[in-house]
């Protein structure tokens, strides 16, 4: 039996999971805030010290003793430093509205979206490093030409667990979503960091999945690390068949595929997997703050608008809300807004709005599903993952929709889980007892799981009226 750790530093905390290597059981745990700065911050701007100090109370108390292994994983975002290993400014994370301009900019500077695509496999967007070096450049000109390196968080962390050694390194994953990475060559474009930033960088090593970055000066074995939704994909064991819809204020739709996807309109976002595969994106502009909207309206909460929602039938009596309440991405929409249509006497009681706006917002993620479908992209079953995955009316309702199996699992620190996987697997294929392709089989977690079942007829039909009422609105927005 060995022990290794995995590591997650998510936005605002560290959570740190100590798991056996054979059974992927859950030994200890830590947790620890991230320190709240003193005085005045900047949104989506944060100083990297503070995930050290909030790792170091994380790991207090011995919880690393015996540990062989530590994997990591923290959202994404973008270190830039000068010669010296300093940050020119604080880490870049999130998505910052303040990079539309340079976004735009930059895909025009390419010759359009489709250059884009075929490049690097998606389209410039604000959360993307490449953005953030382009408004960097913009901005902040002076603190733009001290950029001498390029990393992400995790890769910023992985290289202080190191102490902050000559090679730097991170993984195909959040490599990808860099902007200047390409899944589909496993190569980079240091063109577009030029284009962007003005002048070249110095970029990391990309690793493979099982790769080990290094050793500590302790002896601890660092795995090639990932960003937080890759872990967390890499944490519910998933495979091919296996899609995952994020609900968060706006949502993501992913699936593990054998192949980098593009798609000429930058709908898809060619990501690679943590696991060797690749995990196609689309995203929405719109999800639970759909539901939020709605139940502020009709006054009350989530589970209550959940509640409303049950007491309605499937079809809303003839109720559709196309939820783009902040423009879409999918379908591109940008400048749209919410409609609600099909209002009749009979329709316009709360029970009916609040079950059009659960079937709104997962009709606009089937949307998103359906273009991963259409490009060859196999789904056998969907993971829903988000708060607002256990509402009672979420899970009447997204079987149906989706047309397939839908797996809710039980909460639990995925990204972590998936951080000390990866760990697992670099320690094992170390020492000669995994192969590099195949990681650690840990138990699958603990799920509800929802089948159509027998009304599946009357759901497609909730979405074909969601379909044509898009259709009359947006005609041709697919």
């Amino acid at each position: 039996m060995g022990i290794v750790a995995g590591l997650d530093s998510s936005s605002t905390f560290t959570r740190i999971v100590v798991c056996d290597t054979d059974t992927g059981a859950v030994l200890r745990q830590g947790y620890a805030p991230h320190p709240q700065p003193a005085g005045e911050t900047l949104p989506h701007e944060t100083d990297p010290q503070a995930w050290l100090l909030s790792l170091g109370e994380a790991a207090g108390g011995g919880l690393l003793e015996g540990v062989q292994a530590i994997g990591v994983s923290a959202r994404r975002g973008l270190l830039a430093l000068d010669a010296q290993g300093g940050p020119v400014r604080p880490a870049l994370v999130g998505n910052d509205r303040r990079g539309q301009v340079a976004a735009a900019d930059l895909v025009e500077a390419l010759g359009g979206k489709a250059a884009w695509t075929a490049a690097v496999g998606s389209v410039p967007h604000p959360a993307q490093p490449v953005v953030k070096l382009a408004w960097l450049a913009r901005t902040d000109p002076e603190a733009a030409r001290r950029v001498a390196v390029l990393m992400s968080p995790h890769d910023w962390l992985v290289w202080q667990l190191l102490g902050r050694p000559a090679r730097r390194t991170t993984d195909r994953a959040d490599a990808s979503g860099t902007g200047y990475w390409s899944a589909a060559t496993g190569s980079y474009r240091p063109d577009l960091v030029e284009l962007a930033l003005g002048h070249q960088a110095l970029l990391p090593e990309v690793l493979g999945p099982c790769d080990a970055a290094g050793m500590t000066p302790e002896g601890l074995l660092i795995s090639a690390g990932t960003g937080e939704t890759t872990a967390a994909v890499l944490g519910l064991g998933l495979g091919p068949g296996d899609a995952v819809v994020s609900l968060g204020a706006t949502g993501s739709v992913m699936a593990v595929h054998h192949e980098a996807l593009a798609e000429p309109g930058g709908l898809i976002t060619a990501l690679a997997d943590a696991g060797g595969m690749h995990l196609p994106v689309v995203n929405t502009s719109n999800a639970v703050r759909t539901l939020r909207g709605t139940a502020d309206m009709l006054g009350t909460d989530l589970e209550g608008l959940s509640a409303l929602a049950l007491k309605s039938t499937p079809g809303a009596h003839g109720l559709v809300l196309l939820p783009y309440l902040e423009g879409e991405r999918t379908p591109h929409l940008p400048h749209s807004a919410g409609t609600l249509s099909g209002l009749r006497r009979d329709s316009m009681k709360p029970e009916h709005l609040a079950r059009a706006a659960f079937e709104g917002m997962l009709c606009g993620l089937v949307d998103a599903l359906d273009v991963l479908r259409h490009r060859g992209v196999g789904i056998r079953r969907v993971f829903l993952l988000g708060a607002v995955a256990e509402l009672p009316a979420v899970q009447a309702a997204a079987p149906g929709l989706f047309g397939t199996q839908v797996v809710v699992p039980a909460p639990a620190d995925y990204a972590a889980l998936g951080a000390a996987r990866q760990a697992a697997w670099a320690l094992g294929a170390q020492q000669g007892t995994l192969a590099p392709n195949t990681p650690p089989l840990w138990p699958a977690p603990a799920a509800q799981v929802f089948e159509p079942g027998e009304e599946f007829a009357a759901w497609q039909a909730v979405r074909q009226q969601y379909v044509t009422t898009r259709e009359q609105l947006h005609p041709g927005a697919f």
